[in-house]
């Protein structure tokens, strides 16, 4: 009886102390944030916020995971709400260009920068980013509907996302809601002459007549 409060308690610590270190990287930057301002901002006391993650390192690989998870999330939320036909193209580009706009790609960027020189944080955020990155692209094949055994469709898939983190780039200094408005249109025209084929064209098989 008393186990069960005990582990909701512990995760909701948990989880408050990883939105906490969202927050103070977004804010802060990497060297800006520490353990004690993260328990601060969570509310706890740095006793207990080194009992669940012993070292910042712990911290930042939870909050990678879950900066990642939200992402993730967040496209399979509105996935049932998308139009069908050709239509659905530039409704997914629409979402996959706004996912990494906000507070959530603020802290990872902080991050990146961070890991670019830092061996150990590099060493803690490339495998978590590497899982995040195929996670997302294996979503956006689905939700586009297409086929990565056509030649070419892999690599388009995978520019999308980085066209969407290079607008998220963009948007950090001012307000780039109209450019981006602007070159979904473009690039759903762009992705829908290259992809749909893709989508309806039935896998192409080897009819030719065996040799003995």
């Amino acid at each position: 009886m008393i186990r069960e409060p005990q582990q909701e308690r512990s995760r909701t610590t948990r989880r408050r102390l990883v939105d906490a270190a969202v927050e103070c990287i977004g804010e802060l930057g990497w060297t800006g944030t520490t353990v004690a301002l993260i328990a601060e901002r969570a509310g706890v006391s740095r006793g207990a916020a080194q009992h669940h993650f012993p070292a910042r390192e712990n911290l930042v690989a939870a909050a990678v995971e879950h900066v990642g998870e939200v992402q993730i999330a967040e496209l399979k939320r509105h996935a049932d709400g998308l139009p069908s036909g050709s239509s659905r193209i530039e409704a997914v580009v629409d979402m996959l260009l706004n996912l990494y706009a906000g507070p959530m790609f603020r802290a990872a960027l902080h991050l990146w920068v961070a890991a670019s020189t830092d061996e150990a944080l590099r060493g803690t955020l490339v495998p978590l980013e590497a899982r995040v990155g195929r996670e997302a692209h294996r979503l956006a094949v689905e939700l586009l509907g297409v086929d990565e055994s056509h030649a070419g469709v892999r690599e388009l898939v995978q520019a999308t996302l980085d066209l969407a983190r290079g607008l998220g780039l963009a948007n950090l200094l001012t307000d780039d809601t109209r450019r981006r408005k602007q070159i979904i249109r473009q690039w759903s025209r762009v992705l829908g002459a290259e992809l749909l084929p893709a989508a309806t064209e039935p896998r192409q098989r080897d009819v030719r007549p065996k040799t003995r």
